[in-house]
């Protein structure tokens, strides 16, 4: 690809020092994603502008106005601390006719919403979780009749795992309140309550606009849990370090799976990627059940792109090293039309 200027869009407390040498690990870590991407297209010949926001579009406006990207590569992932307000940001993009990377506000809005996917997808007959939304506030004493134990109960817009831990998986009415109280406290969204399905917990990663790659199934293994502790991607599995390093947690090459599975992975993938308006690229995760069908849990647009994280080494072992990811990514941007 030839050189291009690159306006990397960020969280304002995000923007990463040009060196992060003697720099504390924790610290660090908060920004890693940033610091690869900015790094890596700097490293490719690109003339690379870091811009961080909060809750004002005015320095984006200024930057397009003043650096002339070429194309924007989307880091952000909330406005005014809303994550579902990012999408209207992507929309200012496209307004002042400004490409960018990652997925497009129709995408970002219809995925966010866990609650909406999963009802247009079971409309077109791709296997969801039985699941209920609690709004925000409201008190239940019982659970839904549709529904059976065990359940869990997770915000019905954060992303990240946001808000679940090895409570959030309930089996009672009593715990069920409890979780639903306090989520209601503490996170304060809809909150959508999912029939868990025990099993294997399977990512797939996916590229494209009209023509789509689908990376190698990863998977997510929990090896040292508890043996009551619920199989779940709570926070801790997701970002504490050290708790990933006492329980065995690993994220990789899914190993041994059935005959036909992955080829099943791969079409229902492209369909509801397609189904759900997703473009750039997203990550798909699943639940393999007992009886080896895999269950649709959420998507997510413009997942963590970091280096050694599980998009960037699903991509490497399907032959796409890092930087000519970032640049997969930069094309796939640049040839998307609204």
């Amino acid at each position: 690809m030839r050189k291009k200027r690159v306006l990397v869009l960020m969280h304002a407390d995000l923007v990463p020092p040009d060196d992060i040498a003697g720099q504390p690990e924790a610290e660090v870590l908060e920004y890693k994603t940033e610091y690869d991407v900015v790094t890596g297209l700097r490293e490719l010949g690109h003339d690379v502008e870091p811009l961080g926001l909060i809750d004002d579009l005015g320095p984006l406006r200024r930057a397009a106005q003043r650096f002339k990207p070429h194309i924007v590569f989307n880091l952000l992932e909330e406005f005014r601390s809303e994550p579902m307000l990012d999408q209207n940001v992507v929309s200012y993009l496209e307004l002042v006719g400004v490409p960018y990377t990652g997925c497009n506000p129709r995408g970002l809005m219809i995925a966010r919403d866990k609650a909406l996917s999963k009802k247009i997808l079971h409309y077109h007959r791709i296997r969801v979780p039985r699941f209920s939304v609690v709004p925000a506030g409201r008190r239940i004493k019982r659970k839904p009749a549709q529904l059976q134990y065990p359940l869990i109960v997770k915000s019905q817009v954060e992303e990240a795992s946001f808000g679940i831990a090895e409570a959030s998986l309930v089996n009672s009415d009593e715990k069920l309140a409890e979780r639903i109280e306090f989520m209601h406290s503490k996170v304060g969204t809809n909150l959508i309550l999912e029939q868990y399905v025990d099993g294997r917990e399977l990512y797939m990663g996916v590229m494209g606009n009209i023509r789509l790659q689908v990376l190698p199934v990863w998977e997510l293994e929990l090896r040292r849990l508890r043996s009551d502790a619920p199989r779940i991607a709570t926070r801790s599995v997701k970002w504490d370090p050290k708790f990933q390093k006492r329980r065995g947690v690993k994220i990789g090459p899914a190993k041994g799976l059935p005959e036909g599975v992955e080829e099943q992975l791969v079409k229902t993938t492209k369909r509801l990627y397609r189904v759900l308006q997703l473009s750039g690229y997203a990550r798909v995760d699943f639940r393999l059940d007992a009886d080896n069908r895999p269950y649709f849990l959420e998507a997510n647009p413009n997942p963590d792109i970091g280096y050694g994280e599980e998009f960037a080494e699903a991509a490497e072992a399907s032959g796409i090293d890092y930087n000519a990811l970032l640049n997969r990514i930069l094309s796939i941007g640049l040839r998307r039309r609204g």
